[in-house]
């Protein structure tokens, strides 16, 4: 068995895993820790625990120590930098009229290292940029493309739902999303709907697909005939998660009733007229 504490660096960011080295850590607690890119300061989001030590997939790095009320305060004074950092580092771009924008600026623990993401149409020869920054911070800086959703989420907002992007809230890793997901929850398939600031499928759209997916296979189709304690009727179309159908009687009156699924009856031998989802 081997002892392992979740740590995240950012609000909604990935979560990393180290060796607390009988450090003794609760959630919520701040510590410092040697990543890929320096000292950094990180927070306790996963309590320390017994893990199977095939579940690992190589030795984990040691937590260096707990943070101090100063090593917090130092921490927020190379965050307050970043700002006019990103600022001072998009004078360069201009100046040497690169394809390129850049997003946020991040130092890290003890201001020896800065990392700048950036998005661009295609791959950019940025090696001149890279001598500039250093020469002008007199420190190490590294530039990192990303893609559409992480910049979202690095610049943050508000989804067309009125709320803060999930990506930038909670999210810490982003999952696949297709179309598929938008039809089986009969989501109008247009970019106004389906698409979120990134440009991107909605991430939402992968919330409750399961759900709808599941519940879908109970539902009878569009048209499919059924036994109501009414009579005889067609689905007109179907409230998956009430699992409720809205169906249309076989009279010449042709009204509509809403029913829940209990009290409703396929009609086995008459298929539906109406294909369902692929």
């Amino acid at each position: 068995m081997s002892e392992i504490v979740g740590i995240r660096f950012q609000k909604a960011g990935r979560v990393y895993y180290f060796d607390p080295v009988d450090i003794d850590l609760e959630v919520s607690d701040y510590i410092i820790v040697t990543t890929a890119r320096g000292l950094k300061l990180g927070k306790v989001v996963i309590a320390p625990k017994q893990v199977l030590a095939s579940e690992l997939t190589g030795p984990l790095k040691p937590v260096m120590r707990k943070a101090k009320s100063e090593d917090i305060k130092h921490a927020q004074e190379y965050a307050d930098k970043e700002a006019g950092a990103l600022t001072e580092s998009s004078k360069f771009v201009a100046k040497l009229h690169l394809p390129m924008k850049l997003l946020s600026a991040e130092y890290n623990f003890d201001g020896s290292r800065l990392t700048m993401f950036f998005k661009a149409a295609k791959r950019v020869d940025f090696r001149e940029l890279v001598q500039q920054l250093t020469n002008h911070f007199k420190i190490r800086v590294e530039l990192r493309q990303v893609g559409p959703r992480d910049e979202a989420k690095l610049i943050e907002g508000f989804g067309r739902c009125g709320r803060p992007l999930c990506c930038a809230n909670f999210l810490s890793e982003f999952v696949p999303v297709s179309i598929k997901m938008a039809k089986a929850q009969d989501v109008p398939l247009s970019p106004m709907k389906t698409s979120g600031c990134c440009g991107r499928l909605l991430c939402c759209l992968a919330y409750e697909y399961e759900q709808y997916h599941t519940l879908k296979k109970k539902l009878p189709q569009n048209g499919q005939q059924m036994f109501t304690p009414t009579g005889v009727a067609n689905m007109a179309s179907s409230d998956p998660p009430k699992e409720k159908e809205t169906v249309l009687d076989d009279t010449e009156s042709q009204t509509t009733v809403e029913l829940p699924l209990n009290e409703i009856t396929i009609d086995d031998e008459h298929p539906h007229q109406q294909g369902g989802e692929d």
